[in-house]
């Protein structure tokens, strides 16, 4: 999978700019603030129909404008794909092939892309949130009916949550079996896809960390909830489990467990690396399950995604960036950096500086 080349209008700091990539290295570089890591978002964009970095589509516009457009042409072995982005302040338009899409579902596994930033250490080192995040994003590429369970999860638990609120505590009683019937449905597909994203994950990642760390160190990365494997038996353990919960959840006013409150456990050396791990070793950690992500991908898509790596070399030292890039043969990626250093990547890459929202040919 490859993206051919991707237009940028009023997104971010670009004006206008078209990029060409190669299907193996492409290594974006120039001073800080200067639209590499913009790049390398609208990229992520067009895969997901998420930011890793904005929470609303207007924070995409260029300051004075009124709407955004990303544009990319890919390969994949199914054939060729068109994606277009229309990004307005409060709405936006998605088109594949030319075809408007409505539910960005329909957007999912069209390009495959894996994100790697420093703030990705928000996923060894803050809260389930950012884990549970990771998992949504990923699983979602791969399987839409996990995408669509999660939105429709999401949902039912949102209108869980108001009834648990209410104070007559009769119509709460009687009406909460009705909406976990639903609500058990849908956890019991996420709990299943992501045990088994989990268990493939898990022993990938160690390898890669093994081999990232010269084996001084051994990653673990397990699920804190033990689900049954069969789905139906899942349905039914958590149709138990919301029922004899009825009283705390009412008492809380929320939702005190389920899929939305499960957590990843990531150990470094048997030891809790949110708890007791260094900033190098959170680093490592997230790389290597970033890297363990990319043969996910392969395994289940046939080929390998776009690997996205935003201001990764600042913060490896020459050993690791070297094993880093020996990883990558096959791989198109998407790397930014401050400046390019010959002596690590060579000749053979495409290397396009940027400045002030422009390409510097």
């Amino acid at each position: 999978m490859r993206i051919k080349n991707l237009y940028l209008k009023n997104f971010r700091n670009y004006e206008e700019e078209t990029f060409s990539f190669d299907g193996g290295l492409n290594v974006l570089y120039g001073r800080n603030a200067q639209g590499k890591t913009n790049c390398a978002e609208a990229v992520f964009y067009l895969c997901t129909g998420t930011s890793p970095r904005a929470k609303k589509e207007k924070q995409l516009i260029r300051a004075g404008e009124h709407a955004a457009l990303i544009r990319a042409d890919a390969e994949s072995r199914f054939g060729s794909v068109h994606i277009e982005a229309d990004i307005y302040e409060n709405k936006r338009e998605i088109r594949v092939n030319g075809m408007k899409i409505s539910r960005n579902a329909d957007l999912l596994g069209n390009i495959n892309g894996v994100f790697f930033s420093p703030s990705e250490l928000r996923l060894v080192q803050d809260g389930p949130d950012e884990r549970r995040r990771f998992l949504n994003v990923s699983i979602s590429q791969l399987s839409k009916s996990y995408y669509t369970a999660l939105i429709r999860y999401n949902k039912i638990l949102e209108q869980r949550n108001a009834l648990l609120k209410n104070r007559d505590l009769g119509l709460v009683f009687e009406t909460l079996p009705v909406w976990d019937a639903q609500l058990c449905r849908y956890a019991a597909e996420i709990a299943e896809k992501r045990q088994a994203f989990i268990a493939e994950l898990a022993p990938v990642a160690e390898e890669r960390h093994a081999y990232l760390t010269d084996g001084a160190e051994k990653l673990e990365i397990f699920s804190e909830k033990k689900y049954p494997a069969a789905k139906e038996e899942i349905e039914r353990k958590l149709s138990e489990e919301f029922a004899q919960n009825y009283e705390r959840d009412v008492r809380l006013g929320f939702t005190a467990s389920g899929p939305h409150r499960d957590d990843l456990k990531i150990l470094i050396g048997g030891e809790e690396a949110r708890v007791y791990g260094s900033q190098g070793q959170a680093r490592t950690a997230a790389l290597a399950i970033k890297l363990a992500e990319l043969e996910i991908f392969k395994n289940h898509a046939g080929e390998y995604p776009v690997l996205i790596l935003d201001d990764v070399m600042s913060e490896l030292d020459l050993p690791r960036r070297r094993k880093l890039l020996q990883k990558l043969d096959g791989v198109q990626t998407v790397l930014t950096c401050t400046h390019t250093e010959k002596v690590l990547f060579g000749k053979t890459v495409n290397k396009i500086r940027i400045a002030g929202g422009k390409i510097k040919r």
